[in-house]
Formats: structure tokens, sequence, C-alpha cells
């Protein structure tokens, strides 16, 4: 009895442990879902590049890669999501595929990645300077090349024209396809809005404004590798580059450094605890503070606000004082840069970055691809706190480098004076504040953006008004900016009515202003006057690259010189609502008496100069530009 007891009793055991082993769940091997970067390039500024691999049971798992290449520095985190390594690619290796290979205890799975040709230094990496112009446009909104990705099936029931949030159909293609136009009006760069691939669905009505709206605006980053679907891809957005490029057409990428989508993957689940400042749980709310930066009596704790606190309080703020965040920033900027050829980067929300990750972000562009031009955005209207900003010299210790800064001091006088009919001489006083800048002449003038309502929404404003305001645009120290649609007068106010749809840019508009048989006399009366000042922009170097000189300022009168060597152009400015006559002295202007002055604008005829000045009678509302030649 006992014996049978005993083998009775390891029965049952033995059935059990069988039966345990059945249940147990199965080990299975590491499972990697995304590579960022996806690619990179031999002989390249940066050497290892720093990987960053996202899928499941990563921790604790090993990354091999093919002969003559190095892995090294491998970090998990905690929930085995991430896994982080750096990949040393010998300076011999040639384009192609090179696979990796992720190891655990369980298994072994392949890792995609690639080598890319490097592209032409010469065909791209151009830079923008004072002798472009650019035009700033919203893809979703311009013109629908494509209409087949109206409504991608990932991401289906974002498109709808009658809602202003949604999607409306503009694309990469669109883009393309009206290249021609912007060679017409005289443009030389275009700045988009963020091609990034954004939420797939209708953002959650009680956290993101109450509106159950889209990201059709490319500022709720999902992927910071990817191409909205809506948009086109990333071939076609090499395309563009190329196509832009064969008609001397600059393209300037939109970049979101200081925060992603409150839909982006990292919030559920961020690569490292310190990823972001804060979580979606508990974090700072932003205090919108900017000066405090530039504030020397300003505490650490306010100043961290600013920099750290989430933007309208949902979008998460990412962490650059952690190294892994840097390094992936910095990487990422480096390759849509080498990826697709952008000429020059427009980096959103400036101040909210600190100064100390700028300078190393803009010392990598500047290392890798010296050419580019970088302007950052910083929304106000004190000059001293935009220059503030500007690099070229220190503050804090810190000089980041940055080229440019968008004029919002300058564009709000111009809105005022213009628009509104104030006087034209707060526009002469905030650009004689230039002395605060490191380079003025590098700053860029606007006189709407996608951020603001347009300029025909002003009360008062008017055609002459709008002539006036490009008058000025096109002839002021600095790279002008044009925002889509202002060249013929569009409509809009606040924030989404200033992003209204071009007309002509889908098949079934009713009037297609892009052609000139399309464009009411209105729109053509601003077109071909937008039309006239970028041609005589680009055939006088004094208008691009010369000194400017305040001659005469009143109320609502104001004449200044841009002078290069020996060329002087002399731009007269009536914004009163009645005709004035102004004698304008010439004085160091190297235009000697019996010099005679032809009106480029067809305005005034011509002006003689006289005992070293000249003198012009201006219609109401009016301006001219005289040029000796």
């Amino acid at each position: 009895m006992k014996k049978t007891a005993a083998l009775w009793l390891i029965a049952v055991s033995c059935a059990t442990a069988v039966c345990a082993v059945a249940q147990s769940p199965i080990v299975t091997k590491p499972v990697v879902t995304k590579v960022e970067p996806p690619n990179w390039w031999a002989n390249y500024s940066i050497n290892p590049v720093r990987l960053l691999l996202r899928g499941e049971r990563l921790r604790d798992a090993t990354l091999t890669a093919p002969r003559g290449f190095a892995v090294s520095n491998i970090r998990s985190n905690e929930r085995g999501t991430y896994l982080f390594a750096d990949l040393k690619i010998p300076a011999t290796a040639m384009p192609g595929s090179y696979p990796l290979t992720v190891t655990s205890r369980a298994g072994s799975s392949q890792v995609p990645f690639q080598l890319a040709k490097p592209l032409s230094a010469t065909d791209n990496f151009r830079g923008f300077s004072n002798d472009d112009v650019i035009y700033l446009l919203m893809p979703d909104r311009f013109a629908n090349g494509d209409p087949s990705n109206d409504d991608p099936a990932i991401s289906h029931g974002l498109y709808d024209r009658t809602k202003p949030r949604y999607y409306h159909g503009g694309d990469i293609a669109g883009i393309i396809q009206h290249l021609p136009y912007f060679k017409e009006l005289g443009v030389t760069a275009i700045w988009t809005t963020p091609i990034y691939d954004n939420n797939n669905g209708l953002n959650d009505k009680e956290k993101y404004d109450g509106k159950g709206i889209s990201d059709y605006h490319g500022y709720g980053a999902i992927d910071y590798y990817g191409v909205e679907e809506h948009l086109g891809t990333l071939d076609l957005l090499r395309k563009l580059v190329v196509e832009a490029h064969k008609l001397g057409i600059k393209v300037i990428q939109d970049q979101v450094s200081n925060h992603v989508g409150p839909y982006h993957p990292w919030v559920a689940d961020p690569p490292l605890p310190t990823w972001f400042h804060g979580t979606a749980a508990q974090h700072i709310n932003e205090t919108w503070q900017v000066w405090t930066l530039a504030d020397p009596n300003a505490s650490a704790q306010i100043r961290r606000d600013v920099t750290d606190g989430w933007f309208i309080d949902i979008l998460p703020d990412m962490n650059q004082e952690e190294p892994e965040v840097r390094q992936y920033e910095i990487q990422n900027t480096l390759w849509w840069l080498g990826a697709v050829g952008f000429d020059g980067i427009r980096q959103d929300t400036w101040p909210y970055v600190s100064r100390a990750f700028w300078h190393d972000w803009m010392a990598a562009i500047k290392q890798q691809y010296p050419s580019v031009t970088v302007v950052g955005e910083i929304f106000d209207q004190d000059p001293a706190l935009e220059s503030f900003f500007q690099g070229g010299r220190e503050h804090e210790g810190i000089d980041t480098g940055l080229d440019s800064v968008f004029d919002f001091p300058a564009y709000y006088r111009m809105r005022d004076a213009f628009g509104s009919g104030k006087p034209v001489q707060a526009v002469a006083n905030v650009i004689g504040h230039d002395y605060l800048y490191p380079r003025p002449a590098a700053l860029i003038p606007f006189l709407a953006n996608h951020d603001t309502p347009r300029f025909m929404n002003d009360e008062g404003s008017t055609i002459a008004g709008l002539k006036l305001a490009f008058t000025c645009l096109l002839t002021l120290r600095g790279i002008p900016l044009i925002y889509y649609g202002d060249e013929i007068a569009m409509s809009g106010g606040g924030d989404p009515d200033n992003r209204r749809d071009f007309p002509g840019g889908w098949h079934d508009d009713p009037a297609n202003a892009f052609t000139k048989a399309g464009r009411t006399p209105d729109q053509e009366e601003v077109f071909e006057h937008v039309k006239k000042l970028t041609a005589l922009r680009a055939s006088d170097a004094a208008l691009r690259h010369g000194e400017l000189k305040t001659l005469v300022t009143t109320q609502q009168q104001w004449v200044y010189a841009r002078r290069s060597g020996s060329h002087t152009a002399v731009v007269a400015i009536n914004n009163d609502k009645t005709p004035a006559v102004i004698t304008i002295p010439l004085s160091g202007m190297t235009l000697a008496d019996g010099t005679s002055l032809r009106g480029a604008l067809g305005v005034v005829g011509k002006a003689t100069v006289q005992s070293g000045q000249i003198t012009v009678s201006l219609p109401a509302r009016s301006a001219e530009v005289f040029v000796s030649r």
C-alpha cells in the first residue's frame, strides 16, 4: 500500500507539472516595429548614429550589425518597449541594405536598416538670404493635386471641406503642380507648415480645445520620421524639392522640436521616464511669459515654467536636458535635411526650449550643412525681446547661432499703419530699433502668417492699404515673407478662418485665382502689384542688400533709401488719406544734382535731383520707388 500510494503521488505530481508547463505562456522572440532613424549615411558628421528601436520584449536585448559595423552603448527601458544603441558605420560602406539583429533569451529578430546615397551638396541645402522672397503656405489649404489621398483608410473620417478644422485635401502634389505660379509671382523660396505624420483620428473633445478637430495643420506630430498620409509620401516630398530647385525655388521645412502631439505613442509609453518634462497626468502648464527668459531678475522657476511647460496644457514638452532626447532631435533634424534636401528650416516655438540645446542643434546643422539657414519663431512685438534670441551674441555665456528671427515687431506696426490707417511713423520707429539685433538684415518681415488674422480682416483695411503694405514689405531690409493668398487679398479672421482654401486649388472651385482669367479685378490688382515689386527687388541689388537710411519721417509719411555701393533706391510712402508733397533730402546718397530718378511703380513719373534733394507729390495712400536706372 505504501508503495502504491507513493507511485500514485508521483504520478499526480508529474501530471500536475506537465499541466503547469502546458498552461504557462509561450515566451516569444523580441519584436521591433519601428527603427529611428530608418537610414543614415557613411562619412557623416554624426557617427556613430544613435538608434531608437520600438517594439516588444526588448528588455536586456542585444543588437548586432553586419561585418564592419559596430554596435555599442545598448540600453533598454524598463518595460522592454524601447532599445537604444550606437551604430558605428564604416567609412567605406556603400549605400544599401544592412539588416541588424536584435536578440534576447527567447530568440532573435531581424531589423531593417539602410545606408542612403548622399544627396548632391551642390543641388541641395542652399539656404535662403536677402536675395529671396519667401512664400508661406499650408499644404492642406493650398491645392489638391491628388484626390486619392483625401480620405485615406488609416485615418478615415478626417476629410471635410465644409469644416474649417478638418482636412480639406490640399497636398504635396498640389504644391508641385503650382510651382510655375510661384515663379510667375517672383517667389524664390516656399515654406510649408509641418508635413509630419499627425493624429489618425479625431482629437478627444474633452482634451483638445473642445472641438474634436483634426491636426490638419501639422503641429501635432505622432511620428517625427513620417509624412502625413493626407499630404503624400516621402518620395513625393523629395520630388517637390527637386522640381522646385529646377525652377530656382528653394524649400524650407517647418520643424517642431519643442513638443509632439498629445496622441504620439510616446505619451502613453515614453522611451524613458525623463523623455518629457512631466507626464500627461502631471506637468507644468505653459505660462507664455517669454520675456522672463531675457529678464536678468527672473528666477529659475519662472523661466522653467516657460521652457518646461506643456503648450496649451496638452502638447507634451520634449525634455532636451535628457541626453537621449537631445541626440534624437539633433539626428532627426539632420535626417530630414539629408533625406529630402531642404534648403532651410523654420523652427517652431523657439523660446520654449533651452539655449544650451539650440546651441548644440545649430552647431550640428552647420557642421553637416553649413549653407542651410534657420529662422526661429519668437512671437512678440518687442524688438528688445526678439533681438535677444537671434544668434551672433552671447547671453548667459551661450550664443545659439540662430541665423534669423521673424520680424514680429515690424509686423504689428505695419498692420497698424497700412491696415488700420494709424501713423506710419510707428513703422519707422520700430525699424529704428535695428541696433538691438546682431544682424538686422537677416530679419524676416511679413504682413500675416498662419497664426494671425489676414491683413484684409483688419478694420478699415483696403486694397490701397494692402498695396502700400506690400510696397513697404518688399523694399524693406531683411528677407520678405508672403502668406499664401495675401497676394490676391484673401480675407480671414483668427485661426482657423485665416487658413481658407486657396481659390482654384480644387477642381470644382468656382474660380481659379492661380490664373489671370480667374482673378477678380481686386485680386488681379494686388497680384500684379506684388509681381512688379518682386521683379523690381530682383533687378535692384540696393533693394535686396542695401543699407537702410530713413530720410523723412512724419506722422503719415515715411521716406527711406536703400543704398548699395554707388547705387541708391528711394522709397517714398504716403499713408495719409490726402495727397502729400514731400521734399526729400538726399545728402550722402551719391545722387548728384541733375540725376533723374524714375518712378518704378508708375505712381510718379520721375523726379530730378536739385540742390541735393527731390520734391515729389504722392496721391493719398500711395507709394513710389525711385531708381536711377
